[in-house]
Formats: structure tokens, sequence, C-alpha cells
């Protein structure tokens, strides 16, 4: 007499192993991997964007300064006109000079040779950082390249303030430039 069904699955001891837990393992093993990889390319995510973030230099009018209430020890740029009689300089190549947007002023501080085109009157962007007191300690200024060149930043924010009085925008003039195929853009 041949051996019951149950009994002999149960005597080869076939009955409590099947494929399926192999399945299981796999899948899972991807799983965790998946999972794995997700959690390295959101770390990796992060730190780009948090570099980008602190290397990210936003502009600033002085009129935006005081409006936003930019926190102290921010990057920043700032621009706008550098004032008549304004610019003071200190021992060796220290300088402080204020900036207007036409509506507020601004005072700078700067330890570094000035380009050659600054002076009082004419428009610049300054790097650096917001200090406590409201000034800004400056990394690097930049002036601008020719009497009719204003960076834009300076004159949307002359715009902003209602004090810009030039003829049409900063890019007009780069237009003029382009058209005549000169260095001189009038």
């Amino acid at each position: 007499m041949p051996p019951a069904p149950e009994a002999s699955a149960a005597g080869r001891g076939t009955a409590a192993r099947t494929p399926a837990p192999r399945r299981f393992n796999r899948k899972r093993r991807r799983m965790y991997a998946l999972g794995g990889i997700l959690l390295l390319v959101a770390v990796a995510v992060a730190l780009v964007l948090g570099a980008f973030r602190d290397n990210l230099l936003f502009f600033y009018s002085p009129s935006d300064i005081q409006a936003k209430q930019v926190e102290p020890g921010t990057r920043l740029r700032v621009g706008g006109l550098v004032e008549a009689g304004s610019v003071i300089r200190g021992p060796g190549t220290n300088v402080a000079f204020t900036v207007s947007d036409g509506a507020k002023t601004l005072v700078i501080h700067y330890d570094g040779l000035l380009p050659d085109l600054f002076r009082e009157g004419q428009g610049i962007v300054a790097e650096g950082r917001l200090e406590p007191d409201g000034t800004v300690t400056a990394e690097q200024v930049l002036a601008k390249h020719d009497e009719t060149y204003m960076p834009p930043e300076v004159v949307d924010a002359m715009k902003r303030a209602g004090t810009w009085h030039g003829e049409g925008t900063p890019e007009g003039s780069h237009q003029k430039l382009l058209k005549t195929g000169s260095g001189d853009p009038s």
C-alpha cells in the first residue's frame, strides 16, 4: 500500500520549503537597495542645495536692505551711486563711502584697491556682508565701465525708488554698442 500523500510530503520535508521565501528575500534585498540609493540621492541633493544657497548673492539697493530687514552677517551685493563728498580714505587702502539709490543711503567700508573708474556720482556694485550696525563691509567693489553703462540692478533699484533719470534701460546702451560695432555706444 502506498503511503498517504501527507505522510510522503512530511516524510521528505518538502512541504515546509517552498520557493516563496526565496523570492521574498530577493524582493526585500531589492527594496533595501532601492531605499539606500534613494537616501544617497536625497543626501546629495541636500548637500548641493546647501552649497548653492551658501554661495548665492542677492542684489539689494539701500532701500531694499532697510525695507526687507536683511539679517546682519548676510552675504549680499549692494549697488547705487556713490554720493558726492562721501568718500573717506583711511590708512593704507581703507576707504569708506556712501551709496544711494535716490531714496536711502548706505555706508560701505572697503579695504583694498578701488577700480580705476570708481568716483563720486558713479554707479557701483559692492559684494560683502551686512554688519550689525547697518553698514556693509565689502570684499569686492565693481565700478561701471563707461559713461553710459550702469549695472541693470542699480537701474532697476533707482527706477523703483523713482530716481532714474537716464534714457531707456541699460539694455538700450548695449544695443547701441552692438549696432555700431565700436567701443563707443553713442
